[in-house]
């Protein structure tokens, strides 16, 4: 209606229209509807889906920041204080020993079995003051009141904190931060950063899947990585949108072996996705420089590495290194005879004086990057992957720079979401008006 008389919303129009729990699975329904709508007019022809990700600002206030990192201090210092005075308690003979769950800290139950302890020992001690009529014996016995006092005041204080830390610790989740003013909100860093300080502001990380310049799904992260993005993103695409296509094309920042692994091993899939070091290999300085060890003579028979200074690395042993998200890496680990005396040696190594040269290599990683370089160098899968930046980022551009879309104007994750499909969906309606 607004495209047909010429209007064209502001996101700010849409969002009146918004933003209830209700309305997600009807803005779900539109991108899919709308997606079948282009399939017909054969405006897209489903051979790819171009990925990728922008952090958009939260509507949260800057200085809100909770950093997981200082309330663990926080926390670790709250355990051995309570310890502490746990022990205190003990030694004095205020309480008796009581049965822990655990000796590494005190657990809220337990802290507040503490509290009625006390309490029955203050009391105690109001008891006899109230039962007697000596003047310097009721001065002596609130005198020995006070401490038990001043502990129960400690002990509720370090119920209340411990609360608190556990709150903050499921808000966090996988996350390092979270903003008081809204909790799905993650600080990261931000490319239109407006207080040229490089400061990290509360934000979503927006991916989307397009094909053709429109926006055929969209989803919303709290963390800034996209690497982590992909594989959740997809299982969203294929569960709520749509069949994927053959290709899936993302840029480097999406490159990791566990995300190949997903796309080729699990849902058979082309990955079209360069790596961190893909450019960089293409130059000839990277291809010649000798210390580098990609260029490093392999005799595949033997299973040994030749260095610049000829010596050789044979295998040692296997080692495996698991991820936080819980990927596993597997190396093969070799070592050099002898770098003793080498030339090359304080441009080639940080080993200590006496240590050789360590090599680690990760085979299943260096396979997939060849089958990258084998894709991207054929015609026709490298021509789909050069139409990425031309499909893709323009959905952005379009959002922020027409649609003056830069800053959420709603709090929570929900909330934000359908935010974001409502703005996106306006991208689409737009260009779709347009070519027609």
């Amino acid at each position: 209606m607004w495209l047909a008389q010429g209007y064209e919303p502001s996101y700010r129009t849409i969002n009146r229209f918004r933003v209830q729990p209700e309305v997600k699975e009807l803005i779900r329904q539109c991108f899919v509807q709308f997606r079948c709508q282009l399939v017909q007019e054969k405006l897209i022809d489903q051979e790819a889906i171009f990925i990728d990700g922008t952090k958009i600002e939260a509507n949260a206030n800057k200085f809100t920041f909770v950093w997981k990192k200082a309330i663990e201090k926080f926390h670790n210092s709250l355990i051995e204080k309570s310890n502490q005075l746990y022990d205190e308690l003990l030694e004095k003979e205020i309480m008796p020993e009581i049965e822990r769950e655990s000796e590494e800290q005190l657990s809220l139950e337990e802290l507040d079995q503490m509290v009625k302890k006390v309490d029955e020992v203050i009391s105690d001690y109001d008891s006899k003051i109230e039962g007697s009529s000596d003047v310097a014996e009721r001065k002596a016995l609130r005198s020995e009141r006070k401490f038990p006092k001043q502990v129960r005041k400690h002990l509720v204080d370090f119920i209340l904190r411990k609360q608190k830390y556990q709150r903050d610790f499921e808000i966090f989740g996988t996350r390092n931060s979270y903003s008081k003013t809204d909790h799905d909100a993650t600080f990261m860093r931000m490319k239109d950063d407006y207080m040229k300080n490089g400061q990290l502001k509360a934000g979503y990380n927006v991916q989307i899947a397009t094909e053709g310049q429109y926006a055929l799904a969209y989803s919303i992260f709290s963390n800034p990585t996209d690497t982590r993005t992909l594989i959740p993103f997809l299982n969203e695409i294929e569960q709520y949108y749509f069949e994927l296509p053959k290709n899936i094309v993302a840029d480097a920042g999406y490159g990791s072996e566990q995300n190949y692994d997903d796309i080729l091993s699990n849902r058979k899939r082309e990955a079209l996705i360069t790596y961190n070091m893909y450019s960089k290999e293409q130059k000839r300085k990277y291809k010649q420089n000798e210390l580098n060890t990609a260029n490093w003579e392999y005799n595949k028979k033997n299973d040994v590495y030749t260095c610049p200074n000829q010596q050789q690395l044979v295998f040692k042993y296997r080692s495996a290194r698991t991820d936080k998200s819980g990927f596993t890496r597997e190396f093969k680990v070799y070592e050099c005879e002898n770098c003793s005396g080498c030339p090359f040696r304080s441009a080639c190594t940080k080993a200590k004086e006496g240590n050789n040269r360590k090599l680690m290599v990760n085979e299943k990683w260096e396979q997939q990057k060849e089958y990258v370089r084998a894709k991207l160098s054929e015609e026709k899968t490298g021509a789909i992957y050069r139409q990425r930046k031309i499909d893709v980022e323009p959905v952005f551009g379009f959002l922020k720079a027409n649609l003056h879309f830069a800053r959420f104007s709603v709090r929570g994750k929900s909330k934000v979401e359908n935010e974001m499909g409502f703005a996106l969906m306006a991208v689409n309606l737009r260009k779709f008006t347009a070519n027609n």
